[in-house]
């Protein structure tokens, strides 16, 4: 489970100061110390992007085969399916299975769809907000204050969706073990709540896996409304960046026992595993649930694309080609974080700015700076040429109440640029706090 860095100063045989105890006159040194070296990286002109979590191309490079593995020799019969012709609605079986073996999760439940789980939660959203949630449910357009519950900080684009269809967005203070249970089990005692996202393994951007009682306790929710719904978002259900990856409760394994598997909807794809809008996407849920999603899907489309989920078959083998294909991902990805991480112990923690999860896995550090000073650091980093996650965006409308959050993303900048990336946001971290606490 990702943990914070304490917010403490540690000794290299010297005394260190830290900002928030220091007398006035130490902080006026310490401004024109840090302004010197800010006019320095003025000049040096950088064009640094920290913002979105992007594969590099050396990860990308990993699935070139992907490219050759369907060439002039290869059957594009598959067990029986033409995978160039039409038909097979709910995706290539063996495509089904892998999902399956890699999720645990019945075969029969899984609904492979195109390259985007993205689309397929917006595809989800809008038929409940047009059909409603199962059969004979009132569209969730016609629920007066539809309200959706959102942990913060989290994933923006979810928020994107529910706000997309109108729907008041509810923050759920995120923990160490996942979204505030207590404050979950309240909300959603009020009938307009109807559904919260959910990113369960290394949580976008905080790195944090639920703990097993957190899955618990969802499978357990007893909401007022029975058309409530988890969207499941198990987008990094196989990106460790340690062979010892962090564990997480089969959540459709829990609901089964109360027969409850209607109440979530699980989505996965191999985005960041293969190609960013040539990979494969599922979702799964309880039978009713999958029953009423074809019934309406099969109106929009008649299939997906076949060859593709043929190649990533072949590709992958088994599912046990996958995990060594995201070994081959984190041998790339694990310096970058590990480099961010010793350059916030290194130029953060002896001054007392700020705390920082350090996740196992995923492709997001959480920063948390003094209250007050993200929106400051952010715009002294981008006036260097450091572009970072946009301030508020991990918190519902676009607001971090706190003005304290910034979203790290490792895994685009090669090392050397990564580093000057991070050491510069370090700089501007530090002349925020500066100016907070000289403003006193």
């Amino acid at each position: 489970m990702g943990c914070k860095s304490a917010n403490k100063p540690y000794m290299r045989g010297m005394v260190v100061m830290l900002y928030e105890t220091a007398a006035h006159g130490e902080l006026i040194k310490e401004k024109e110390a840090l302004l010197k070296k800010y006019d320095e990286y003025k000049k040096s002109n950088l064009k640094l992007d920290m913002s979105r979590g992007k594969p590099s191309p050396s990860q990308l490079e990993l699935s070139e085969g992907l490219l050759t593995v369907l060439n002039e020799d290869a059957q594009t019969r598959f067990e029986g399916t033409d995978c160039r012709n039409y038909g097979v609605l709910d995706g290539l079986p063996a495509m089904r299975k892998l999902f399956a073996a890699l999720l645990d999760i019945p075969y029969e439940n899984i609904f492979v769809g195109g390259s985007s789980s993205l689309q397929m939660m917006f595809d989800t959203f809008a038929r409940h907000m047009i059909f409603g949630a199962y059969k004979g449910a009132a569209p969730l357009c016609t629920v007066k204050n539809l309200k959706v519950l959102c942990p913060a900080p989290g994933y923006d684009r979810h928020f994107a969706i529910a706000q997309c269809f109108g729907a008041q967005l509810i923050a759920v203070k995120m923990t160490a073990s996942g979204p505030d249970m207590d404050e979950v089990e309240n909300y959603v005692k009020d009938p307009t709540v109807k559904a919260i996202w959910c990113v369960p393994k290394y949580s976008n951007p905080t790195g944090v896996t639920y703990s097993p009682e957190t899955v618990r306790r969802f499978a357990a929710l007893e909401p007022a409304a029975d058309d409530f719904r988890i969207f499941w978002d198990n987008a990094y259900a196989f990106h460790d960046l340690y062979d010892r990856g962090e564990p997480l409760l089969n959540l459709y394994e829990e609901l089964k026992k109360t027969g409850k598997e209607n109440m979530a909807y699980i989505f996965a794809s191999f985005s960041k595993v293969t190609y960013a809008g040539g990979s494969v996407a599922m979702m799964a849920s309880g039978k009713e649930n999958m029953e009423f999603s074809r019934s309406i899907i099969e109106k929009q489309t008649i299939c997906n694309d076949k060859l593709n989920q043929l190649r990533h078959v072949l590709f992958f083998g088994n599912a046990e080609g996958v995990y060594a294909h995201m070994k081959k991902h984190a041998e790339i990805l694990r310096p970058k974080f590990e480099t961010v991480l010793r350059i916030f112990e290194r130029e953060l923690a002896p001054v007392g700015v700020g705390s920082w999860t350090k996740p196992r896995g995923g492709y997001f550090i959480s920063l948390d700076l003094p209250e007050g000073t993200a929106a400051r650091t952010y715009e002294l980093a981008k006036t260097l040429g450091v572009t970072l996650t946009n301030v508020g965006d991990t918190f519902p409308y676009g607001k971090d109440p706190l003005d304290r959050n910034l979203r790290i993303a490792p895994s685009f900048p090669e090392i050397e640029e990564l580093t000057k990336a991070t050491e510069a946001l370090c700089l501007c971290a530090k002349l925020a706090a500066v100016e907070k606490y000289l403003s006193r």
